[in-house]
């Protein structure tokens, strides 16, 4: 309260030295604002052509990923884990059409889609900068709004680097040992991590993962290696002299040993899959992960690459064009 009557002491002071009425500063309409309406309509045509390259992809009504329509005959391009059950996709006109899945990358979590149908004879596609691996930090970036409906705005927020494998994680601590021909005791189990959540419990020992006797926990460690972030792990444990089975969905691992990190509280739902990458563009649009597979625009209206994962509140992850296009271009190649 003392600092506003000092601003406003400040404004009639200098309304006394020059003679004349200061006006007092006022807040800026909601159409001029961040994303607001007329930050699309800046854009012109841009804008359009870049909404009518964009689809959502649904799964019983329920929108969980965008595409990028990449071939005039109807093929679009969209995030591999994050489009499976797809039947249909929406235009930013609401019109819908029948998909089908034609190619799927393990490597780079892309898929290929066809658009099926008889009543479009032409699809506008994405135009796309194939420089977009040397994009300045700060740069301007656009993303189409989940209903596509508008455009996001955001900057390249970091520079440009390969994101290593995380793989998923139980959270839990293990007893370090060699071998043990009485399972791998469990010392300490995160409460609300993946293994809690399924019933794991301190005093534990773990007699096989996913059907393999282990007997140390190099072996544990080596199966977890291989297992992403939502994948499922069957584990075995002698509890009090009885096998008890556990069905783990595992988590990340910054999520489980960070549990109570404030921004990944705030953050919501993130990506299943956010790691492993080659090359990635971080960038600080307001993203979902039902919006992961659409495209990242400048300020041209070129398609920068693919949104692939959303890590947190103020993080995103973009496939950069020259990891993209040497993997679509195959996959055109070999359609009819």
């Amino acid at each position: 309260m003392k600092s506003r009557l000092v601003i406003l002491w400040n404004f009639l002071s200098l309304s006394f030295l020059f003679g004349e009425p200061l006006s007092l500063p006022v807040a800026l309409a909601p159409e001029y604002r961040l994303n607001g309406s007329s930050i699309g309509n800046a854009l012109g045509q841009t804008k359009d052509d870049i909404l009518r390259s964009i689809v959502g992809l649904y799964r019983n009504e329920r929108l969980i990923a965008h595409g990028v329509i990449v071939d005039p005959r109807g093929f679009l391009l969209t995030k591999a884990s994050s489009s499976v059950g797809a039947r249909i996709i929406k235009s930013c006109q609401n019109e819908s059409f029948p998909i089908r899945i034609r190619k799927r990358d393990e490597v780079t979590d892309l898929a290929l889609w066809e658009i099926v149908s008889s009543s479009a004879s032409s699809w506008n596609s994405a135009t796309w900068e194939e420089e977009s691996n040397v994009t300045d930090l700060g740069s301007w970036a656009f993303s189409a709004s989940a209903s596509l409906e508008g455009i996001g705005l955001g900057v390249i927020s970091a520079t440009s680097r390969p994101i290593g494998r995380e793989g998923g994680v139980m959270g839990v601590l293990l007893k370090e040992t060699n071998s043990s021909s009485h399972g791998i005791e469990v010392l300490e189990v995160l409460p609300q991590a993946a293994g809690d959540r399924a019933g794991l419990k301190i005093s534990d020992r773990i007699i096989r993962v996913d059907g393999r006797p282990v007997k140390n926990t190099g072996q544990i460690n080596r199966v977890l290696q291989n297992k992403d972030p939502g994948d499922l792990l069957t584990v075995v444990v002698n509890r009090k002299d009885n096998e008890v089975v556990l069905r783990i969905t595992l988590g990340h691992q910054a999520v489980a040993f960070d549990l109570f990190n404030r921004n990944l509280i705030m953050s919501g739902p993130v990506s299943k899959r956010k790691d492993n990458f080659s090359l990635i563009l971080q960038h600080d649009l307001p993203v979902t992960k039902e919006m992961m597979g659409g495209g990242l625009f400048n300020l041209q209206g070129h398609c920068l690459g693919i949104n692939i994962a959303r890590v947190d509140r103020v993080t995103n992850y973009t496939l950069p064009s020259n990891v993209v296009l040497p993997v679509l271009n195959k996959w055109l190649d070999l359609l009819p």
